[in-house]
């Protein structure tokens, strides 16, 4: 009777290849309650799933867990699917977890909402933090991807409304696994040249949350929060926000949107010049009117009160002080002047057709020089052909026959090259420059080192 009794883990074993074999457990689908949710150090997250009446021991591997899309806590009611077995070490039979999600909302709406809260906690968010946009920036680097239609939209709502603010386009990819990697790398490349950029757009057009996921990834948001760089954010439609939107130093609805935001409009701002000009020109003219009256009024006034001596006095200083006036009012109009014409050059000088004078002499400088590389580089070839040609010549073995040299050949087609390999009375053909003579050997005699012959 003895032997028949089992250990613990012999118990232990049979229990579990039981539970492992029975293809009901092999994939569960559950719903529950999370409770003692833990996260342990190396990755593993380690919780208990109940409902009213009962409750099971769960476990999800950092294998599978490192997936989500949101963070477990307790309290919170999800849906999973997994299989049961047996923990030998505790004789404990525990539910292990392949994939979970928030039952009754999205995982993705889910991880949002976790963000937005703990990065609004950390201040991310906060007004005080945000950086002022330019009101003319000369440089507008556009983080977007170079084939959507965000980009078309973006460029052409600012070349016409600035022509002449450059735009650098970082192209990155804004949708998938590397998309959030791709854009934190464009904005840590543009705030390395913190003076080159006065402002970046970052932004895609429409679509999915999914689709949009990218622009909610942490990482993205802390780069935006760091960057030194002012950033407009514009992504999806007006309707979509993104966490990017709430880090971002000013939202814009669209793309266009951006762009409208991101640069002045030169026609609004010529249209502003021409209204201040002609406000400070009705302001001198009414200045000037009002002194003239003041002035009339004050010569009459003398005239009544004052003798003509003292009257002339009066009048001579009154005239040195319309004179002042009259200068002051000159240079300030000439000032203002001097103001408008500058900037009417600027604008001018930044035209696009000036830059695309200025780009076609550099093309023609560079076409110039790319000629000029070209016919050294044909004249050099040119020479070290010429140079081999001569080469080949002198080791040509037709150039060398030409000279009275020739070529044997035994019966078989090899070249003799010594008399050793010739015997009396064989066959050979002997090639000269112009044919081959066919000829039998009569006599083989050896070259001594002092040039004599002897008959072998």
């Amino acid at each position: 009777m003895k032997d028949n009794y089992l250990t613990v883990s012999a118990l232990t074993k049979y229990i579990k290849r039981k539970l492992d074999t029975d293809p009901h457990l092999r994939h569960i689908w559950l719903r529950g309650e999370i409770s003692n949710f833990k996260h342990h150090s190396r990755g593993h997250m380690y919780m208990t799933i109940k409902d009213d009446n009962a409750r099971i021991q769960a476990v999800m591997f950092t294998s599978n867990n490192r997936q989500l899309l949101f963070r477990p806590e307790n309290g919170m009611n999800v849906l999973i699917r997994g299989e049961v077995s047996v923990f030998e070490a505790y004789g404990q039979y525990q539910l292990y977890i392949h994939e979970m999600e928030p039952d009754g909302i999205g995982a993705l709406y889910q991880a949002f909402e976790q963000l937005k809260e703990k990065l609004q906690i950390e201040g991310l968010f906060l007004n005080d933090h945000k950086k002022e946009i330019p009101a003319y920036p000369k440089h507008v680097g556009v983080i977007t991807s170079p084939t959507g239609a965000a980009i078309r939209d973006i460029v052409t709502t600012i070349e016409r409304r600035s022509p002449s603010v450059k735009i650098t386009v970082l192209p990155v990819l804004v949708q998938g696994q590397q998309a959030a990697h791709s854009i934190v790398h464009a904005i840590q490349y543009a705030n390395a040249f913190p003076d080159e950029y006065d402002v970046l757009i970052v932004g895609r057009g429409g679509g999915s949350i999914e689709e949009l996921w990218s622009f909610n990834e942490e990482i993205v948001a802390r780069a935006i929060y760091e960057s030194r760089i002012p950033i407009i954010s514009a992504v999806g439609h007006e309707t979509d926000t993104t966490i990017a939107d709430f880090v971002s130093d000013l939202r814009a609805p669209t793309p266009t949107g951006a762009a409208e935001l991101a640069v002045p409009s030169q026609v609004e701002l010529l249209d502003k010049v021409a209204y201040l000009k002609q406000r400070l020109s009705q302001s001198l003219r009414t200045e000037i009117q009002m002194q003239t009256k003041r002035l009339d009024a004050l010569r009459q006034t003398y005239a009544f009160k004052y003798p003509k001596q003292l009257i002339a006095q009066k009048e001579q200083e009154l005239d040195k002080m319309l004179d002042t006036l009259n200068r002051s009012l000159k240079n300030q109009i000439e000032q203002k002047q001097v103001r408008y014409t500058h900037i009417l050059k600027r604008l001018t000088t930044q035209h696009p057709e000036q830059e695309i004078e200025t780009a076609n002499k550099k093309k023609n400088q560079l076409t110039s020089q790319l000629n000029k590389a070209m016919k050294q580089l044909f004249t050099k070839a040119d020479r070290d052909l010429q140079t081999a040609i001569n080469k080949l010549t002198l080791v040509n073995p037709l150039a060398i026959m030409a000279r009275g040299y020739g070529i044997s050949y035994n019966q078989k087609g090899n070249v003799i090259k010594s008399i050793k390999e010739v015997k009396q009375g064989e066959q050979m053909d002997i090639r000269l420059k112009d044919g081959y003579v066919s000829a039998e050997v009569q006599k083989i005699r050896e070259v001594d080192d002092d040039g004599g012959r002897e008959e072998l």
